[in-house]
């Protein structure tokens, strides 16, 4: 008879419900689907919210309880995401989720070394692990997976919206919508073939961003702009499904040599928008440029004048639009789907 394994998860940053508390969630989620216990530790119950962000399949089966350190010894798998402090723990074997590559979080020093004798550190891309063995880790790297009813999203006959998705805010990786603003103005001056498009940019929003959401919209004052913040995961999809690009700009105008923190650490919403039809176009840094491989499965840009310069040649060729949405939807299809983020997981337990 299989041992149904009691598992623990903390994540400090869990009601930002980004891409990041995503991946973590979906790492538990697994494990619930495998029979086991899973129990997040939380001031109150989000699977309302959760459930409306993210398709997880087993969150309803997951209790919400306060974190209590001393009751760690009763679980045998505990997953916590650090904000740069470290503790003991309990429980058989830990796990830190690290899905920022910002050195500050991970400060080995004697005493955290002693506190992390029994953890082991999960890395959410290629990108973040290359960081963090620079800095002395090694860790396990399982990016995420792209929800397979993205799978069947793409239609052919896609409507004039270059669309962007990511949570507005300013700091930390921001997703630049300012920048994006701007280039989507400078594209329309710049070619008569982008006058009829549309800009959606939607995303996660908090109540402490507001100030900088309610600037974004004052500052873009042209009605071919749209924003959606907090929009349904039904209607993200929707968006992904009729859009003809996307942008992403998450990097620009940040070295990441200095501040490898700052630029895009994995890339979630470029996979899901390649795998619905959407010909992607990222900045050249971070996770983005480790996935994409530059006009086959989607487009890396280094300045918004070099972005300009893309969308105008990719627009009149036809050919190239649909081979890249072809090789890009393989790409995702083979290497982020389910059963292998599942197999990467399995292998920790």
């Amino acid at each position: 008879m299989k041992k149904i394994l009691k598992v623990g998860l903390y994540n400090p940053f869990l009601d930002t419900l980004g891409g990041g508390e995503k991946h973590i969630l979906s790492i538990v989620d697994v494990l619930a689907e495998a029979g086991h216990e899973v129990k997040i530790f939380w001031n109150k119950n989000l699977t309302k919210k959760i459930s409306q962000r993210f398709s997880l399949h087993y969150i309803n089966k997951m209790e919400w309880l306060p974190l209590a350190l001393k009751t760690l010894q009763t679980f045998d798998y505990f997953f916590y995401v650090t904000d740069g402090s470290y503790f003991f723990s309990s429980s058989k074997k830990n796990f830190v989720f690290c899905m920022v590559p910002d050195k500050k979080l991970y400060n080995l020093n004697f005493f955290n070394r002693l506190k992390l004798w029994n953890y082991r550190f999960i890395s959410n891309s290629p990108y973040t692990t290359k960081w963090l063995t620079k800095w002395g880790i090694d860790p396990v790297t399982i990016p995420p997976y792209v929800d397979g009813e993205l799978f069947s999203n793409a239609k052919d006959e896609k409507e004039k919206i270059i669309l962007s998705v990511g949570r507005f805010f300013p700091h930390l990786h921001s997703k630049n919508q300012q920048k994006i603003i701007i280039a989507f103005k400078r594209l329309k001056q710049s070619s008569p073939l982008f006058k009829d498009y549309i800009m959606i940019i939607a995303g996660g929003l908090k109540n402490e961003d507001k100030k900088y959401f309610d600037k974004l919209k004052s500052f873009s004052k042209d009605p071919s702009i749209i924003f959606k913040p907090n929009v349904s995961l039904d209607e993200l999809y929707k968006l992904y499904k009729s859009s003809s690009y996307f942008w992403h700009f998450a990097g620009l105008g940040v070295d990441e040599n200095k501040h490898p923190e700052q630029v895009e650490h994995f890339g979630i919403a470029p996979l899901e928008a390649i795998v619905s039809g959407c010909l992607t176009f990222c900045h050249d840094s971070g996770g983005p440029k480790e996935i994409i491989n530059d006009g086959k499965t989607g487009f890396l840009f280094k300045n918004e004048g070099e972005l300009i310069k893309q969308m105008i040649s990719v627009e009149t060729n036809k050919i190239l639009r649909n081979s890249v949405r072809k090789q890009g939807r393989l790409m995702v299809k083979k290497g982020y789907n389910y059963q292998v983020f599942k197999k990467n997981v399995l292998k920790i337990i």
